[in-house]
């Protein structure tokens, strides 16, 4: 996933910082020349480069869903990156299913809400007789319609962690529980890798897909690596929920007690170590941690608010 590390910063937006990622200039280039090639009816490739760049403004206002939806919800979201993939809204929701559900289907409802908005504007086009008057501005309003449309079936495809496959996530989440959720989830991406790696093989018949095949082994790539870290996460949220827990000692905003065991990681050594049976002290390097992080909600608290630690 990409991150702030070499992106520029664009903007600041209702707290929200938006960067955009180096990568992004080197795939544009060749998406618009890609684009050129194609029989797609502009006369000219400044109306390639328009029609690129609706796509990312669609893609940012879908990741403002995002982050405002979390932020609504009591959760942190102060951070967008746009990359060639799309976009990534660095969401924190509150570890509830129904919280994190918001959080996540709300991308997709900007494109739903956007979606009449585009449809009068292409209605417009065509009762001006845009098609003969001005073509090029007519195609590139309809692109911009089927790149809102596009985006939204793409991202609900239940296919972790695409947008749907998340969803999906979060409402096995309510029967589940956190980690059975993110397992079945996880699986289901793997399962759509395999797809996707077979049909990017099959593609080498059409001349049309074989051009887009390196875009279907990344997405593949990017699916396995998010999905096999899921079910890494999922295991460790499994052994968490069934290790014991530490008694006297409980969270004082969900109140649950904190698990016995090398859950904590130290930010300096990476060592694990159990938070609160060395009383907030890395036993590998000698960090000393007055605060940490709820493991079931997910909340920053100080180590006296769940008990008599040293602080």
């Amino acid at each position: 996933m990409p991150n702030r590390k070499g992106s520029i910063h664009l903007f600041h937006f209702a707290g929200i910082n938006v960067f955009l990622h180096w990568s992004w200039f080197l795939v544009a280039f060749f998406s618009v020349i890609y684009r050129i090639n194609l029989p797609l009816g502009f006369s000219s490739s400044v109306w390639c480069i328009y029609a690129y760049l609706c796509l990312f403004v669609i893609v940012l206002l879908h990741e403002f869903g995002h982050s405002l939806a979390c932020r609504s919800v009591g959760g942190r979201a102060d951070q967008i990156v746009l990359w060639p993939l799309g976009g990534v809204a660095f969401v924190d929701p509150p570890s509830r299913p129904g919280a994190t559900l918001w959080s996540l289907a709300a991308g997709p409802l900007v494109n739903v809400l956007l979606l009449p908005i585009f449809l009068v504007v292409v209605l417009v086009a065509r009762t001006l007789n845009w098609q003969e008057t001005n073509p090029n501005l007519y195609l590139l309003v309809f692109y911009i319609l089927m790149i809102d449309v596009g985006l939204f079936c793409f991202n609900m495809l239940p296919i972790y962690p695409l947008d749907g496959g998340q969803i999906l996530r979060s409402l096995l989440w309510f029967f589940l529980g956190r980690a059975r959720s993110l397992m079945v989830a996880s699986v289901i991406g793997l399962v759509a890798v395999a797809v996707l790696l077979v049909f990017a093989l099959c593609s080498r018949l059409s001349n049309y897909f074989k051009s887009n095949e390196p875009w279907l082994i990344i997405m593949a790539v990017f699916v396995l690596l998010n999905c096999w870290g899921g079910l890494q996460q999922a295991r460790a949220l499994a052994r968490l929920a069934a290790a014991p827990r530490r008694s006297g000692l409980a969270c004082p905003l969900c109140h649950t007690p904190p698990p016995v065991g090398p859950f904590w990681a130290c930010g300096r050594c990476r060592a694990g170590f159990d938070m609160f049976a060395t009383r907030g002290v890395c036993p590998n390097c000698g960090t000393i941690f007055n605060a940490t992080r709820c493991l079931e909600c997910g909340e920053p608290l100080a180590l006296s608010a769940f008990g008599e630690t040293n602080s």
